[in-house]
C-alpha cells in the first residue's frame, strides 16, 4: 500500500467539493484551522459552484479534483462536503499519478467512494472530518487529524462493554467507510479486496430495514467471511417504520457477523458523531477488543 508523505509547515492544502455545493463562507473555520497549523489553504474551483444539488457539473467537480491531484504544489486534498456525488466523478478522474506522487485525500461519508477507489489501486487515504462543519465537532476531532497529517502516531482507545462486541485481537489494513456508499460500489471496479482486512462501517439517517438489507448483501456476497475484524462507528439518527423492525442497527450488524469469530466492536468514535476521529485506510493497524476497552493503534 502506498502511503502519502506527512505534511510540514508551509505546505498547501486544497479544499475542494466532490459532492454537494458549498460556499466559501461555510469554510472559514476550516481555512482558519489550516492557517493555525501553518498550512496554506487553497480553495478549489468547485467551491461556490452550483448545479442543482452538486458543486458544479460532474465534469467541473472532476476537473477540480484532477487539477489538485496533478498540481505538485498541493500536498493534501481536503473534501469540503458530503451528501451525494463523489461516485459520479470517479470514472472522470485519472488517479494514477498518486501512485508515484501520493498525497492525502481527506473526508468521510460520501467520500467513501473515493477511499474505496484509491484502495483498489493500492493507495492509502484518510477517513476524517470534512472541511465543513469541523468547528461543530470535538476538539480532539481536529487535533487528531492534525497529528496524523504531520506524521504523529495515532491511537484510539475508549471504554466499552457493548453486549454485542466480540473480543479478540488482529493486525491488518483498514478499509470501509459509509455503509450506504460502500453498498453502492459493490461489483464495480472501485471495490477493493476485503481479504484479511479490518472493515469499518458507519451510517446516518437510514431506515433499519435498509441497514439489514445492506448487511445481508455483505454476508451473502461473501465479503463478511473474508475480513479479519469489524469496527462499527456511529450509526446515527436511524429511522424505523410504523411497524418496528425490532432490532437496533448494532443488533442487525451483530446478527450478520454472528457466524464468524473475528473481533467486533461498536460505538467507535468515528462517523456522523460529535467526536469524529480519523482512520488511515490502507495502513496496517492493531485492533484489540476486550471486555473493558477497545484500542486501535497504528
Amino acid at each position: 500500500m502506498i502511503l502519502p508523505p506527512t505534511l510540514k509547515p508551509g505546505d498547501k492544502v486544497a479544499i475542494i467539493a466532490t459532492a454537494r455545493f458549498i460556499s466559501e463562507v461555510d469554510l472559514q473555520a476550516a481555512i482558519q484551522l489550516l492557517k493555525s497549523w501553518k498550512l496554506q489553504p487553497i480553495l478549489g474551483s468547485s467551491i461556490g459552484l452550483q448545479h442543482n444539488q452538486f458543486a458544479g457539473t460532474d465534469e467541473e467537480r472532476a476537473a477540480d479534483l484532477q487539477h489538485r491531484i496533478e498540481d505538485p504544489n498541493i500536498k493534501a486534498i481536503w473534501c469540503a462536503k458530503g451528501g451525494y456525488g463523489s461516485i459520479r466523478i470517479l470514472d472522470l478522474v485519472d488517479f494514477s499519478i498518486l501512485k508515484t506522487h501520493p498525497k492525502w485525500i481527506i473526508g468521510y461519508s460520501d467520500v467513501t467512494a473515493i477511499h474505496l477507489h484509491l484502495q483498489s489501486m493500492g493507495i492509502a487515504s484518510l477517513h476524517a472530518q470534512m472541511a465543513s462543519g469541523i468547528e461543530t465537532r470535538s476538539a480532539s476531532t481536529s487535533e487528531e487529524l492534525k497529528h496524523v497529517l504531520f506524521g504523529n502516531k495515532l491511537q484510539i482507545e475508549y471504554a466499552s462493554r457493548h453486549p454485542n462486541q466480540v473480543n479478540g485481537e488482529v493486525e491488518a489494513e483498514l478499509l470501509g467507510g459509509n455503509l450506504s456508499v460502500l453498498y453502492s460500489a459493490i461489483g464495480s471496479q472501485s471495490m477493493p479486496s476485503f481479504e484479511g482486512k479490518i472493515l469499518f462501517l458507519e451510517d446516518l439517517d437510514e431506515y433499519l430495514y435498509h441497514i439489514d438489507r445492506m448487511m445481508q448483501n455483505l454476508k451473502r456476497s461473501g465479503l463478511l467471511s473474508q475480513i479479519s475484524g469489524f469496527i462499527v462507528g456511529g450509526m446515527s439518527d436511524m429511522n424505523d417504520n410504523e411497524v418496528p423492525f425490532g432490532k437496533t442497527a448494532e443488533e442487525i450488524i451483530a446478527d450478520a457477523v454472528s457466524d464468524y469469530d473475528y473481533p467486533v466492536c461498536f460505538n467507535f468514535p468515528t462517523g456522523h458523531v460529535h467526536t469524529n476521529l480519523p482512520l488511515i485506510f490502507g495502513k496496517k493497524a492493531q485492533l484489540n477488543v476486550t471486555s473493558e476497552r477497545i484500542q486501535l493503534s497504528y
